[in-house]
């Protein structure tokens, strides 16, 4: 994964803009500040937020992410193990769609961040010569 690329984004939580801020407030699992995304970028000064409800299309990549996680553990179960009963199958898609809902819901923000804002590798030289003027 080379800087510049939507997954190196995605994977780091990091700026589209610039792959170098921070995009998220804290951490993922910071039960506190579960998906809050900074106003701006600290690196490039982009506004992460671009009109309001922004990130109420997340919700579909969210609602996305949740279906990829059922299909895996539903098929891991049948593929990988024998005789895995369906309320064992419903427990663990419970159990995973619990103790990941965090990280499903902060991916889908930065996802949806990245399918509209684009990698400038001049972004932090713009920012620095807007404050120089």
């Amino acid at each position: 994964m080379k800087k510049g690329s939507k997954i190196y984004s995605i994977s780091h939580f990091t700026c589209p803009q610039c792959n170098e801020g921070k995009f998220f407030v804290s951490h993922p699992y910071d039960l506190k500040h579960v998906g809050d995304v900074r106003d701006n970028c600290e690196v490039c000064g982009l506004k992460y937020s671009r009109e309001p409800g922004f990130y109420y299309g997340a919700m579909y990549v969210a609602y996305a992410l949740g279906v990829a996680l059922f299909v895996t553990i539903w098929a891991s179960c049948n593929w990988f193990f024998d005789n895995v009963g369906v309320w064992t199958q419903i427990g663990l898609v419970v159990f995973f769609s619990i103790v990941l809902s965090p990280v499903l819901f902060s991916l889908s923000k930065i996802i949806w961040a990245n399918f509209f804002i684009h990698y400038q590798a001049d972004a932090k030289l713009r920012k620095q010569e807007n404050l120089a003027h």
